[in-house]
């Protein structure tokens, strides 16, 4: 029985346990903050898991984290921005694809995870910021962002940064958040040539992983509820620092 286990889902029980615990807690981050969950999964599961393997499971279960999130967040999609970033990405996605396939991920991780960390301590030196973007940056930031998510996916901080350069506010933030991941992994996914990277014992997996996912989205967003939007974008920055100081030491030790 335990080899059969082990064949069906391509983990020993204790890495299985080891994964709960880990899509448990980024799920808990994701239902509060409504991002950060690929990259705390990415993190976490490269410690026992190849990224090719770790990536398309990590697509998988935000979609699912979507679907459960989006009717609580709908009204509060802030559809202007999100629509010239979505643009973006449908050009920037391929490319991350193929990089995925063929490029080595340590320079490249160790690139966003510097670009990330620098962009959220000058955030948090501005308590406020009120900045309007142009049509032109926000494009921008969705190529880097669908680049980064094909390859990595992370493309989702490039992306909160935005919002909090803008002060969406914390509502509008985590709503235009929710339903960015849901569109831009959702076209990942479908992508020509990631498919190939979908195994039999990575479905096995991501099905059983929904269970910490759906309870820990569960309490992460009855803890939003609660929240005030300082402490909510406090959260947010110190998230981004912790998010990027581990994808530098990942890149530097794996």
């Amino acid at each position: 029985m335990q080899i059969e286990w082990q064949e069906w889902i391509g983990l020993s029980p204790a890495m299985f346990l080891y994964a709960v615990v880990a899509i448990g807690v980024a799920a808990f981050i994701r239902g509060y903050s409504g991002f950060g969950f690929s990259a705390l999964t990415v993190t976490s599961l490269s410690l026992i898991l190849p990224p090719a393997e770790v990536v398309p499971s990590a697509f998988m279960l935000e979609i699912a984290a979507s679907i459960y999130m989006l009717p609580l967040v709908w009204r509060t999609v802030n559809w202007k921005v999100l629509r010239w970033l979505l643009l973006g990405v449908v050009l920037g996605t391929p490319f991350g694809i193929t990089v995925l396939t063929t490029v080595p991920q340590k320079p490249m991780q160790l690139l966003i995870s510097v670009i990330v960390l620098a962009a959220s301590l000058l955030l948090w030196k501005k308590s406020q910021t009120s900045q309007t973007v142009n049509r032109g940056w926000t494009f921008g930031v969705g190529c880097i962002s669908g680049l980064i998510n094909g390859a990595a996916a992370i493309g989702g901080l490039p992306v909160v940064l935005l919002f909090l350069f803008i002060s969406a506010g914390s509502a509008s933030t985590r709503a235009s958040m929710v339903a960015y991941l849901f569109i831009i992994d959702l076209y990942a996914v479908f992508l020509p040539g990631s498919q190939q990277l979908i195994s039999t014992e990575l479905l096995g997996r991501t099905v059983l992983l929904l269970i910490p996912l759906f309870l820990g989205i569960y309490i992460g967003h009855r803890s939003f509820v609660k929240t005030s939007p300082e402490s909510f974008r406090k959260f947010v920055l110190s998230l981004l620092i912790v998010l990027s100081l581990a994808g530098m030491i990942r890149g530097i030790l794996l």
